[in-house]
């Protein structure tokens, strides 16, 4: 159905071409993990450099594990703690450099160096993370939170 894209060179434009292809791919569907699983295997494929893709979604009042690419995960993070909790509970976005100098950071995967966590809020509420995690130090980049935060604006127009 879909094949790899040549994304252009300008970064920014990158993520423009994904967040449509995202779009494309997700309309008409209803479905919250299927598209989740589309979504998280889309940014596998588009992302170079990295180890883990996915979702982690709000269930009692923590997160827990949703659609992803990657080895095993962690299953439930508790809000506050970890990067990915962290994201939930402030609402805001986190780039982390160096997992291994944030505090209280959850070592899912060993390999993992360096982290990206979005966070999904529809209507005021938390609703999830998005997080990428890369085996290379200092990967993710301001335009990197940009584009992110632009793909899950994407994925909150097609959460019922």
């Amino acid at each position: 159905m879909f094949t790899k894209m040549d994304y252009a060179n300008e970064t920014s434009e990158k993520y423009v071409q994904l967040a449509n292809q995202l779009n494309a791919l997700l309309t008409g569907e209803t479905n919250l993990y299927a598209n989740l699983s589309n979504a998280s295997a889309l940014l596998n494929q588009f992302f170079d450099r990295i180890n883990w893709v996915g979702f982690y979604l709000i269930e009692d009042s923590e997160l827990v594990l949703g659609p992803f690419q990657g080895l095993p995960a962690c299953i439930r993070i508790p809000l506050g703690k970890g990067v990915c909790g962290t994201a939930a509970k402030t609402k805001e976005s986190i780039i982390v450099p160096d997992v291994n100098a944030f505090p209280g950071h959850i070592a899912c995967d060993a390999a993992s160096q360096s982290e990206i966590v979005i966070p999904i809020v529809k209507n005021g509420n938390i609703f999830g993370v998005l997080d990428v995690d890369s085996p290379e130090l200092d990967r993710f980049s301001e335009e990197d939170r940009i584009g992110l935060e632009k793909i899950v604006e994407v994925l909150i127009s097609h959460i019922k």
